[in-house]
């Protein structure tokens, strides 16, 4: 009797780019395929949708059965909200604090039980109405839960410290410590000196210490790359994520 192969598929959709992972079940969560695809400029949800239809239609790895397929949705469109004060008839309201959004855009929200809070924001709905269409029942979520998960789940420091994830020109940035959560923010960038600048203005807003506060970075770098040299310029204490070349990949499942 030949043993039934389970597969899931994570697909990241944001507007500069798509991230494809599946995950082999069957043998120890092996990585079978992960690839990621970066635009040359910012797109649409229109035309991100059909780079998409693009890659799943070519690719022939994407016709195999998946046991559980999760969408993940990446933009600036998110806020946290006490569990205590969330009342979903408000999810707009939450949102305009800090978001531009339409009278039309569909909003939904995440869970996120360690911190108490509920995670609001807007997904691409074409791309899960094309996602169901397509593969029939999916999951999604919003990639600062993964992000903020995922912290969590590594975070084990007594002293506040800044999480940064880079995914191509932007950034998530997490300020907690394993007592308390302070911070989360997304930023755009075009350069290292934009990239700093955040850093520092987020450093200055929270009146944290330079020569003191670990600063730990993931996401496609390493310690050559000018994004990496220019923190480590301004502050003392740079370092990656241990594991960070699997950081979102082992928490999208």
């Amino acid at each position: 009797m030949t043993n039934k192969i389970i597969k899931d598929l994570s697909i990241q959709v944001n507007l500069s780019g798509l991230s494809f992972c599946i995950l082999n079940r069957s043998e120890n969560n092996k990585i079978e395929y992960s690839n990621t695809i970066v635009f040359d400029e910012k797109l649409t949800p229109f035309e991100t949708l059909n780079r998409l239809k693009e890659e799943l239609a070519s690719n022939t790895v994407f016709s195999d059965d998946f046991n559980t397929i999760k969408i993940i949705h990446y933009n600036e469109l998110s806020t946290l909200v006490p569990k205590l004060l969330y009342d979903e008839s408000n999810n707009a309201e939450y949102l305009k604090f800090n978001s531009k959004i339409l009278k039309t855009d569909f909003i939904a929200s995440d869970k996120i039980e360690s911190l108490d809070s509920v995670n609001v924001y807007v997904p691409y709905v074409n791309i899960n109405n094309y996602i169901f269409d397509t593969f029939g029942a999916f999951t999604y979520t919003h990639a600062s839960s993964v992000f903020i998960n995922a912290i969590n789940g590594i975070n084990k420091s007594e002293e506040k410290c800044v999480y940064i994830n880079i995914e191509g020109a932007t950034m998530q940035v997490v300020v907690c410590s394993s007592h308390a959560f302070d911070f989360y923010n997304y930023f755009e960038f075009s350069s290292p000196e934009d990239f700093i600048y955040y850093i520092l203005f987020t450093f200055e807003q929270l009146q944290l210490n330079a020569e003191k506060t670990h600063v730990k970075l993931s996401g496609a770098l390493d310690d050559d790359d000018d994004l990496f040299k220019v923190a480590y310029k301004y502050i003392r204490h740079v370092s990656l994520v241990d594991e960070h070349k699997l950081f979102l990949i082992k928490n999208s499942f």
